[in-house]
């Protein structure tokens, strides 16, 4: 059964119950209110019959005759002795008694009862009132008075055919209402699905499903989560797109430059130190690319550990422009800047990688002459780690995606061949710092330069030493 069918069902079911209660408790209430309206009837008639009953000296029961010309239209008023015996009755050819078992009653009782006449039983109510003389209540006969409950059974019928109709085409409508209501609510979820299957069969993660109504009720925002889940699967499939790409790409390069060094050695038909040199040379480049795609797998599936213990900021950036200066040689002034002291709590070899990444890059970006500039400060509760340089800087366009993986703007940044960059250093440096708690920012204007700032979270001299697993957050 369909969404749609089991909504209109249960609506439907709901009306209906509600309805189905309500005529109970309407046919209950007339009922009653019918009822009480003839058992007072019959107790007035009872109270008016009481200056007609008298006693005499033997002790038996005497009555007015004229106590029938009292009587309200439709009542029924009958007295029997002690023994059951017919004293009077306003309807002589009636001579048995309107209830056998209120003879016997010894309080006044009020109840149903069927007398069986030539066109049927007749319904009756009726009041049975034991006449009693003296302290020992003596019991001298009884009062019977009733009336026909024609009137109420015919209101009950009435009332019955009218409820279970108005139930019937109330649910009808109901049913009608909410199959229209829920048809046109989930018709949104028809196009969803419409286009899940069109995305599917011709894998087109661009399209979008449209939609008319308020954005902000249930059908619109679950619209809205799946236009942005296919944004974010077309964004992914891209990026892996161009990711095998790019892999394909860098590993094409030295795997031909091996190939052709190879050739070359094959045809001499003897070791050549140079091509040697270039087999290494690229062996290793290879290398670092596959070491880095682990590192960022391993943080994807959350197998790579953070050692976080206190790190002294100042003492770990002298030691990693003491290294790079070696980088640098004389073709880029490396200068340090600002330096203050900061004690973080992080992993001190990612922190290091993070710094080598974001100074190495500087270097090899920054052409021959230029400088490199590194400060450090603290800024409230944060520490700031800033690189700048006096490159070519990078286009507005390209600072967007700097840190996607395997993404170079070749137009400024152009990759130099010492610098052998894979466009993965600054995806790792990304992970690092934003699982320190920290973020990374960049400032960029073409033909003046590029900073990058790094701010991570200061602590005050206490850092639980712990292994985190942590995951690449985006």
């Amino acid at each position: 059964m369909s969404l749609r069918a089991r909504l209109a069902l249960l609506y439907t079911s709901i009306v209906g119950g509600i309805l189905l209660l309500f005529g109970v408790a309407v046919y209950l209430a007339v009922s009653f209110s019918l009822t009480r309206q003839i058992d007072n009837l019959l107790r007035r008639t009872v109270e008016r019959s009481w200056p007609n009953l008298s006693v005499d000296a033997t002790g038996a029961l005497e009555l007015d005759q004229t106590i029938g010309m009292e009587m309200p239209p439709g009542i029924i008023f009958q007295v029997w002795s002690r023994k059951h015996g017919l004293l009077y009755s306003n309807i002589p050819q009636l001579l048995i008694s309107v209830d056998e078992q209120g003879l016997d009653a010894m309080q006044p009782v009020i109840r149903d009862t069927r007398l069986k006449a030539s066109d049927g039983s007749l319904h009756l109510r009726v009041i049975s009132v034991p006449l009693v003389i003296g302290e020992g209540d003596r019991r001298i006969g009884v009062l019977q008075v009733a009336t026909s409950m024609a009137v109420v059974d015919a209101t009950q019928e009435a009332l019955l055919v009218v409820l279970v109709l108005g139930v019937a085409l109330s649910m009808t409508i109901a049913g009608l209402a909410s199959w229209i209501s829920t048809g046109t609510a989930l018709s949104p979820l028809g196009d969803v699905t419409r286009v899940a299957l069109q995305i599917t069969r011709a894998d087109d993660l661009s399209r979008r499903i449209p939609y008319k109504g308020n954005p902000d009720d249930e059908v619109g925002q679950l619209i809205n989560a799946f236009n942005q889940t296919l944004q974010r699967l077309e964004n992914l499939f891209n990026t892996q797109r161009r990711f095998l790409a790019d892999v394909g790409h860098e590993l094409r390069t030295p795997l031909t430059v091996i190939k052709g060094n190879v050739d070359l050695m094959r045809r001499l038909g003897c070791m050549d130190e140079e091509s040697m040199e270039g087999i290494d040379s690229e062996v290793e480049r290879m290398t670092r690319l596959v070491g880095d795609l682990l590192l960022l797998a391993q943080a994807e599936s959350g197998k790579l550990p953070l050692h976080l213990r206190l790190v002294e900021l100042d003492t770990l950036l002298l030691d990693v422009m003491q290294q790079m200066r070696v980088l640098a040689r004389e073709r880029v002034q490396l200068k340090l800047g600002e330096i203050d002291q900061a004690l973080v709590c992080g992993d001190q070899d990612r922190l290091k990688q993070v710094l080598v990444n974001l100074i190495g890059n500087a270097i090899t970006y920054t052409p021959a002459g230029g400088e490199v500039v590194v400060g450090l400060a603290k800024v409230g509760n944060r520490a700031r780690l800033t690189v700048s340089d006096t490159g070519p800087g990078i286009p507005p366009e390209d600072l967007p995606h700097i840190f996607e993986r395997f993404y170079r703007g070749e137009k400024s940044r152009t990759r130099q061949k010492e610098g052998k960059g894979f466009g993965l250093g600054l995806s790792i440096a990304y992970w690092i710092v934003r699982n320190h708690g920290g973020q990374i920012d960049v400032d960029s204007r073409l033909n003046q330069g590029t900073t990058f700032c790094v701010w991570l979270p200061l602590t005050e001299g206490e850092c639980k030493e712990e292994i985190q697993e942590l995951t690449v957050q985006t």
